[in-house]
C-alpha cells in the first residue's frame, strides 16, 4: 500500500480541515549534546560549590575557635554550613541521575534513523485512528510529537537538546549534565536552588562579621591571611546570593501561579487552548503565531498576564508541586526535595481560564474583522 499520510510534513490540517503549522519546539532537526563536553557545565558547578570551603574552614578555626575562643559557636556554624552544603549536594544528584519525566516508562527513545524508518503511516492505519488504548485527544497533532512518534501529554514540551520529549518540561539546565528539569526532578531543582541560596547568605554573613571584626581589631587577628579570605567569601556570598537568590524567587512565583518557565515565557501557548474560531477569519484554527496582526499579539500577551491556566491558589499550586499523602512524606521533601505528586500528564485547570479564552477568542476576532 502507498504512504499517503505523513506525520513529519510541516503542514498539517486539523480537526476542521484548515492547514496549520506546529510551532512546538519538536519541529526541525534535534542539535543533541554529545560527549563529555556536556559534563563540563556540571564540573565547573562542582568546582563552584567546593571552591569556599577551604577558606571557610579557616576563617571558622582562626576567627572563632582560636581568636574568639568560643567553641559552641565554632561547632553551630561548622553544622550548618555542611549541613546546607550536603542538601544541596543530594538534590543536585537527584536532578542529575533521575529521568526527569518520561513519557513513555521503559520504552527507550528512539534514534532519528528509527524514527525516519516509521514516520509515515498507510491509508488504513490513518482512517482507523489511534489505537483503543490511546486517548483521542492525545493523539491530536497538537498533542503529537513527530520525533518521539509518541502521544504527547498535556503541559509536555519536546527538548531538541536531550532529543525527547519531557512531561511538565520547566526548561533545559546545561548545569545539571545537560538535562531537563521536569515533572519528577523540578522540586529537587528548586531544593537545590534554595538550599545555594541560603549557603549563599550564611557564608556572607560569617564572613562578613569576620572581616568586620578584623577590621576593627587589627591588633587581634592571628595573620593577615584570614581578613583576606573573609573578604573574598563575603563578596563571593553575596554575588551568588543575589544571582541564585533572584532564580529562587522567580522560582517562587512561578510554583505560587501554577506556571513552568516555558509557560511564563512563551505567551502564544495560549492559542492552543483558545474554543473554535469562526471559519469565516483569516485565522486557521487554532492559530499560529505568525498569522497574528500586531493588535492581536498584544491582544495574546495582555491576555497571559491575567490567563494563569493552572492556577488553583497559591496553597493548592504548592501542593501540587511539593504535596504528599505519606505520614513521613515530609522527610525527602527536606532532603532532597522529593518529587511532584500525580503522573505529571494531567493537571486540574483555573476554573475561570474558560471564560478568559472566550474572551480572549472574541478579542482575536474583531481584531480580525477590524484589520
Amino acid at each position: 500500500m502507498s504512504r499517503l499520510v505523513s506525520f513529519t510534513d510541516r503542514l498539517q490540517r486539523s480537526a476542521t480541515g484548515q492547514l496549520w503549522r506546529d510551532n512546538d519546539s519538536d519541529d526541525g532537526s534535534d542539535e543533541r549534546q554529545n560527549g563529555w563536553t556536556r559534563y563540563l557545565p556540571l564540573c565547573i558547578l562542582l568546582a563552584l560549590m567546593v571552591a569556599p570551603h577551604p577558606s571557610l574552614l579557616l576563617i571558622l578555626v582562626n576567627h572563632y575557635l582560636r581568636t574568639l575562643h568560643e567553641p559552641i559557636t565554632f561547632l553551630v556554624h561548622l553544622c550548618v554550613s555542611y549541613t546546607l552544603t550536603l542538601l544541596s549536594f543530594t538534590s543536585l544528584v537527584i536532578c542529575v541521575i533521575r529521568d526527569p519525566g518520561p513519557v513513555c516508562p521503559g520504552k527507550p527513545a528512539q534514534e532519528d534513523s528509527q524514527i525516519s524508518a516509521r514516520d509515515e503511516i498507510g491509508l488504513r492505519e490513518a482512517l482507523m485512528g489511534p489505537p483503543g488504548d490511546i486517548d483521542d485527544d492525545e493523539i491530536n497533532p497538537l498533542r503529537w510529537c513527530r520525533k518521539c512518534w509518541a502521544p504527547k501529554p498535556e503541559r509536555t514540551h519536546h527538548c531538541s537538546l536531550c532529543g525527547r520529549c519531557v512531561l511538565k518540561m520547566d526548561h533545559h539546565c546545561p548545569w545539571l549534565g545537560g538535562k531537563c528539569v521536569g515533572h519528577r526532578t523540578y522540586p529537587s531543582f528548586f531544593h537545590f536552588i534554595t538550599c545555594i541560596t541560603i549557603f549563599s547568605a550564611y557564608v556572607a554573613y560569617l564572613a562578613g562579621t569576620a572581616f568586620w571584626w578584623s577590621f576593627n581589631n587589627p591588633t587581634l587577628v592571628l595573620d593577615q591571611v584570614t581578613p583576606l579570605h573573609e573578604l573574598f567569601l563575603f563578596c563571593a556570598g553575596v554575588i551568588f546570593g543575589l544571582v541564585v537568590g533572584s532564580f529562587m524567587i522567580y522560582h517562587i512565583y512561578l510554583i505560587s501561579t501554577n506556571q513552568t518557565t516555558l509557560e511564563s515565557l512563551s505567551p502564544f501557548l495560549l492559542l492552543r487552548f483558545l474554543p473554535p474560531l469562526p471559519s469565516s477569519l483569516r485565522l486557521s484554527d487554532p492559530p499560529m503565531e505568525h498569522e497574528l496582526s500586531y493588535t492581536q499579539r498584544r491582544l495574546v500577551r495582555d491576555a497571559h498576564r491575567a490567563v494563569k491556566l493552572y492556577n488553583l491558589g497559591w496553597q493548592e499550586n504548592w501542593v501540587q508541586v511539593f504535596g504528599w499523602k505519606n505520614p513521613g512524606g515530609w522527610i525527602p521533601r527536606i532532603l532532597y526535595g522529593g518529587a511532584s505528586p500525580g503522573d505529571g500528564r494531567c493537571f486540574p485547570r483555573n476554573p475561570r481560564a474558560h471564560d478568559m479564552l472566550q474572551k480572549l477568542a472574541g478579542a482575536l476576532e474583531t481584531a480580525d474583522k477590524e484589520a
